[in-house]
């Protein structure tokens, strides 16, 4: 008897195994919210990876008193870098470039990760795909575990760029890896659904420039791949550019204008999608064309000069061609890559309030 009860305890006591289990939060410590209203945490929590088990970092908001389960909104943001100093949390510039009061003051529980390797250890898989719903999906189940949070198990998930990308690949990687919480939406607003060839079609060279070599440095230390292309300084430039976060007040010095002219000359005939394994590595990460298992708005501007609203548009033909779903699909005429956020945060947080209410999703696969 004593030795069954012994055996018990052991098995109700947390092991390290146990306790480094995708979706557990590690720590959440509050921080001062800007805003009125808002409760928030900075949260640090395991998800999974590929040689076992890696900390993430990431905001949850939420309105001050607890009203039972609320419902989650994941945002996912878009491009701050691939350095692990670019985590979106450990910046003040957090609060300028969400939505999250905006969606806390309609009852919303927000859950922002910053995805591994951005404020925590280790190289952050920039645009890959699964590394980023893992992340978000984890991020949503660690937040259900800080008190006054009031994190349910329903959730929608809204992204912009990089966002857009792993709000995607949120959706459709929801239902296998975490069937514990339940997806009722995906916004995904100029999300780049073909890396290689949205690359080719970025109408700003600088910007081209220097995604490639976000990309480079990123998949260089995540995949191992070998910067086997451009000259033999490339690399080190590439490298230097990447060691740098995007940041809303960027002014480029005399040095980074010359490092940028040298890059572009460098990249002016390299095409990832034609280089390997490059090309292999961009075409297992497109957004595959298939139901997110939940309905999905899309959106994207003609005056965005980095994703390309032809490739966006082509994204949402492909999906109403398959037949997969509703699609709700907004080209803007007016919004660059940060404006169509912008113009339809109220379109969206209201399309997000409809999925929670039930409402019958809108489609407009009839006109595309």
């Amino acid at each position: 008897m004593i030795k069954r009860l012994a055996l018990l305890i052991l098995m109700l006591i947390p092991t390290p195994v146990m306790a480094q289990r995708a979706g557990t939060l590690i720590s959440a410590t509050p921080v001062a919210a800007p805003v009125t209203g808002i409760r928030a945490w900075q949260m640090r929590y395991w998800t999974s990876g590929p040689r076992g088990p890696i900390q993430v970092t990431g905001m949850v908001l939420a309105p001050p008193k607890p009203d039972g389960e609320r419902p989650v909104i994941a945002w996912t943001h878009g491009a701050w870098g691939v350095a692990e100093s670019c985590a979106p949390s450990l910046s003040a510039n957090f609060w300028k470039t969400t939505a999250a009061a905006d969606a806390v003051a309609r009852g919303y529980t927000v859950v922002a990760p910053d995805y591994r390797g951005l404020g925590s250890k280790g190289p952050h898989p920039f645009l890959v795909g699964p590394a980023a719903a893992h992340d978000t999906l984890d991020a949503v189940r660690a937040a259900r575990a800080i008190p006054g949070a009031g994190a349910g198990t329903r959730f929608a998930v809204w992204g912009e760029s990089q966002g857009g990308h792993a709000a995607l690949w949120t959706g459709n990687e929801a239902a296998r890896y975490a069937p514990d919480l339940q997806l009722l939406g995906v916004a995904a607003l100029v999300p780049p659904t073909e890396l290689a060839a949205n690359l080719r079609a970025a109408r700003e060279p600088n910007i081209r420039a220097l995604f490639t070599a976000m990309i480079a440095t990123s998949w260089n230390r995540h995949y191992r791949a070998p910067i086997n292309f451009g000259r033999p300084r490339t690399a080190g430039i590439i490298n230097k550019f990447a060691a740098k976060c995007i940041t809303l007040d960027m002014r480029p010095n005399l040095s980074a204008i010359v490092g940028m002219l040298a890059l572009r000359a460098d990249l002016r005939n390299v095409d990832l999608g034609s280089t390997q394994p490059w090309a292999r590595l961009a075409a297992e990460n497109n957004v595959p064309i298939r139901q997110p298992g939940a309905p999905l708005f899309v959106a994207t501007g003609d005056k965005d000069v980095l994703v390309s609203p032809d490739l966006v548009e082509a994204y949402a033909r492909k999906l109403c061609a398959a037949r997969t779903g509703p699609v709700r699909f907004v080209r803007s005429p007016t919004g660059d890559h940060v404006g169509t956020t912008k113009e339809t945060k109220v379109e969206v947080l209201d399309w997000i309030d409809a999925r929670f209410a039930g409402t019958p999703p809108p489609s407009d696969c009839g006109r595309l």
